[in-house]
């Protein structure tokens, strides 16, 4: 068993580790924010806590852009049809630019109203509103570099994606250090930079995308066009359409995540500035944590859906059971971590006895759920992986459900019961993706999932 499992170790490995370089990318933007204004006062820092979830709400209820495209792209990539792959992938990023053009146009408007809704304080309110009105202009760039992602993981590719994350990471830390302090701009000056840096990142990313495309074309074009530069990269109405079709789950799914964040975050915002201060830095660090478990779940997400695309069921039954035992271990050892390490990073973002102070049993309890994170995580990429969105869709809805009035009630008592309540729907995804995962009716084979 040992010497067959080696083989598959090191496929993971070869994908997990450079998506966990870009998979950090986001989160390390925010966690440099936060460091930086964090040493501006805890209203900016508040302010930055409910602008960064709701921008990231923004964000990420359309990470199926990179989901779904993983698992579309991985599909026909097994099958052995690279051109539709990556006509599969371009239809993504066109879907994306148009999905921000509709997302830019309401949430400008809306900026003040929405922060006011969440409960923000009269001394953190302008902070949220002035960071959240720019880092808007980014909106097109992180959807673009969502779905150029999902094309190059179902590729195979994620070195790529980690050296375009390095390169945007370093240069947000430079931009942001420069804005706010050495340009006075505060706060404002923090989102300015961070939007230069994704758009810079957004650029590279369409840059190897379209050299792929035209790589691999056809060699000559006929009467009708086909195989021209135009016709491998304009828009298709109806992938553009299979697309979203095959999203929506995953939109639904997403957007149940999101709202399990926000009601934490509504909540947390309730119990005061020190509050939502040192919220913002657990769910910062919790944020870190999860995208590094998930580098496994973007390994299986790739693995499986090649799997599936070339008919091997087994294979992709035997790589999910691999990277379960992965994912679990990773958990152990981050959260261990995240406990012990507490008097060295806490100083870098904030100086303020009291938030420290309330930190300390709130990442306890994080600590101590990242193996069940690690479950979560990893089964979570391999339904996507899968094209399982319509389960995954449901599950979360339940889960919603279920922590929603939790949430509420213990939130209202504690921040740290506010995270215990968060353990506790990690606890009931865990256990709906074990059930689903034990059944064979997600292993559906072929290049496009029926």
């Amino acid at each position: 068993m040992r010497l067959r499992q080696r083989p598959l170790d090191r496929e993971i490995l070869a994908l997990a580790l450079p998506a966990f370089g870009a998979l950090i990318a986001e989160p390390l933007f925010l966690l440099a924010d936060s460091a930086i204004i964090g040493h501006l006062g805890t209203a900016q820092l508040a302010g930055l806590g409910v602008s960064a979830a709701l921008l990231a709400t923004l964000v990420n209820v359309f990470v199926f852009l990179a989901y779904a495209t993983t698992a579309a792209v991985a599909r026909r990539v097994g099958s052995g049809d690279m051109q539709a792959a990556l006509k599969q992938g371009v239809d993504g990023i066109w879907l994306a630019l148009l999905i921000s053009v509709v997302v830019v146009a309401v949430a400008i408007p809306v900026a003040p109203d929405v922060v006011r809704a969440f409960g923000a304080s009269p001394t953190a309110a302008p902070y949220a509103v002035d960071y959240l009105r720019i880092s808007i202009a980014g909106i097109p760039a992180m959807l673009m570099v969502l779905a150029a992602t999902g094309v190059l993981r179902g590729l195979q590719d994620t070195r790529t994606p980690l050296v375009v994350a390095v390169a945007g990471f370093s240069s947000n830390l430079l931009l942001n250090l420069t804005l706010v302090y050495g340009a006075g701009l505060g706060i404002s000056g923090s989102a300015l930079g961070t939007v230069i840096s994704q758009w810079g990142m957004a650029a590279a990313y369409l840059t190897v995308v379209v050299r792929a495309v035209l790589v691999n074309r056809p060699s000559r074009a006929d009467h009708s066009g086909e195989g021209s530069w135009w016709a491998a990269l304009r828009p298709d109405v109806s992938g553009i359409g299979a697309g979203a079709t095959a999203g929506a789950p995953l939109l639904v799914r997403t957007l149940s995540l999101r709202a399990i964040l926000l009601i934490a975050t509504a909540v947390a915002a309730r119990l005061g500035n020190t509050s939502i201060a040192s919220h913002q830095i657990a769910m910062s660090l919790w944020s870190f944590l999860a995208f590094a478990l998930d580098a496994i779940a973007i390994a299986g997400q790739a693995l499986i859906g090649r799997a599936l695309g070339a008919g091997d069921a087994a294979g992709a039954r035997a790589a999910t059971r691999r990277m379960v035992e992965w994912g679990v271990g990773a958990g152990v050892v981050l959260g261990a971590l995240l406990i012990v390490a507490q008097p060295l990073y806490l100083p870098l973002f904030t100086n303020d006895p009291a938030v420290q102070r309330q930190l300390l049993p709130v990442l306890v309890v994080a600590g101590a759920m990242q193996p069940v994170c690690g479950v979560v995580f990893v089964l979570d990429g391999v339904l996507m992986g899968a094209g399982d969105g319509p389960y995954l869709a449901w599950a979360m809805l339940a889960t919603l459900l279920l922590y929603a009035p939790v949430a509420l009630l213990l939130g209202a008592q504690s921040l740290t019961s506010l995270w215990i309540a968060i353990g506790f729907a990690m606890v009931v995804r865990a256990v709906s993706m074990a059930l689903r995962a034990r059944t064979g009716a997600w292993l559906v084979t072929g290049a496009v999932r029926a």
